[in-house]
């Protein structure tokens, strides 16, 4: 096991530069505009996203957990005072909830059938087989979790926000080029001319660009639809986005964007810290062999008028419990740590294979990005230079469809291309 610990000490060091990253996590609140850049689309995403929001409060929750468990560390004190009536015929001694107090014959016998008592009392485990430093140790160990799941979840929510924030772009570029491409035609061909065949050919072309910026404004709602859900807002609010809508690129190669994501990836801290947990499960398991040894004093005063008499004491216990399921728990505990372990392995290949997918997707729209990209500015020059068409002639439009579609496939490949970037960034746990 002692990999497994040296492994998530490295991953402990190794995470301190993270903190140098965007901080996704900021209040949006102070930010008063509706016109969002990607990062605080991203904040406004986290801000408004319960999922998100439950796991900081499981967090705290267990940071107050660990809290707790260190003060099993510090004596437990106890104060108490009693009043109790009573007509017996024997000595009695009463229950726990009154200390354990017993009637002796000096008050069964007298006249007096009341006792009055208080006092104040202490226990300190002077040794309790690491039964306390192991339960401290596994709420440690809990709250890494809830870390590596917060991380998780947050993870979850960017990526969803960067792929809604892409799509909108797109949207709007495409739903614009559509608008300027049709109000184009139709100044071109306001009035057609030429034999009833070429003005019905000039009609229909006309129609198919109608019918592509009537899908683009639909694309467009969809993607503003979409973007509200990941803000979380509400359907009928008013936002708008900025930012640039270009092709990026990445040459990392693959063995170290490998390292990254092992070293990044919260799910795979969240399994070892799981391993963890099963370790330390399995030394409370073992610490039952060991006794407890318990230190105990009180103080009290008593009386049946006033508190005139004094009890004191102080004792030193050994408690050796004798659970009669030992055996079937050391079973159990291994079988869970043998299933973690075998989880964290699983969860290592399921990341390899979502970092190598991630950028194999990356070089392709990086690559394609560009030849697309050659296509469509070479078709824009000649637009840019063509003359105004004769009335008669449907070719412009049949020229202005291709353009159209070359300048949509343009469009799509950026698309994809910063989608594939935030995927792989997803993959390996960081920005690139």
């Amino acid at each position: 096991m002692k990999k497994y610990y040296l492994l998530l000490l490295a991953l402990f060091f190794a995470g301190l530069p993270v903190q140098a990253q965007t901080e996704y996590g900021l209040k949006f609140s102070s930010l008063i505009s509706d016109n969002l850049t990607l990062e605080n689309a991203i904040r406004l995403g986290l801000e408004n996203n319960s999922e998100f929001l439950t796991a900081q409060q499981e967090i705290t929750i267990a940071e107050q957990r660990v809290s707790e468990a260190k003060f099993r560390y510090l004596p437990q004190f106890a104060l108490q005072g009693t009043a109790t009536y009573f007509d017996l015929d024997y000595p009695m001694v009463l229950p726990d909830a009154v200390a354990n107090r017993v009637l002796s014959d000096n008050y069964t016998k007298s006249d007096k059938d009341r006792l009055f008592g208080v006092g104040l009392t202490a226990t300190q485990y002077i040794y309790s087989g690491g039964r306390i430093s192991s339960t401290l140790k596994m709420a440690r160990a809990n709250l890494k979790q809830l870390q590596s799941r917060y991380e998780i979840v947050k993870n979850a929510v960017v990526l969803d926000v960067k792929k809604s924030f892409y799509n909108l772009l797109f949207a709007q570029h495409y739903d614009e080029l559509c608008q300027k491409n049709l109000e184009r035609a139709e100044k071109w061909y306001k009035n057609p001319t030429g034999d009833i065949w070429a003005q019905l050919r000039i009609q229909a072309l006309l129609e198919q660009l109608r019918e592509q910026r009537s899908q683009a404004a639909r694309q467009l709602v969809s993607a503003r639809m979409a973007m509200l859900v990941s803000l979380n807002k509400e359907t009928n609010a008013s936002f708008s986005i900025t930012g640039d809508f270009a092709p990026v690129r990445t040459d990392v190669d693959l063995s170290h964007l490998n390292l990254w994501a092992i070293e990044f990836r919260p799910e795979l801290k969240s399994a070892l810290y799981a391993l963890e947990a099963d370790n330390i499960a399995m030394d409370l398991v073992l610490s039952k062999r060991y006794p407890d040894i318990i230190l105990n004093g009180s103080y009290e005063y008593l009386g049946t008028d006033n508190l005139q008499d004094t009890n004191k004491q102080i004792s030193l216990a050994v408690r050796l419990p004798i659970p009669y399921n030992f055996s079937e728990q050391i079973i159990q505990k291994k079988a869970e740590q043998k299933k973690s372990s075998l989880r964290r392995a699983a969860i290592e290949d399921k990341i390899r294979r979502q970092v190598a997918s991630g950028l194999e997707d990356m070089r392709f729209w990086q690559d394609e990005v560009l030849a697309r990209q050659n296509a469509y500015e070479k078709l824009d020059a000649l637009l840019t230079k063509a003359p105004r068409p004769a009335a008669s002639n449907a070719s412009a439009l049949e020229g202005l469809l291709a353009y159209q579609q070359a300048a949509y496939a343009y469009l799509d490949a950026i698309r994809h291309n910063l989608t594939a970037k935030a995927e792989l960034e997803w993959a390996i746990g960081q920005d690139l």
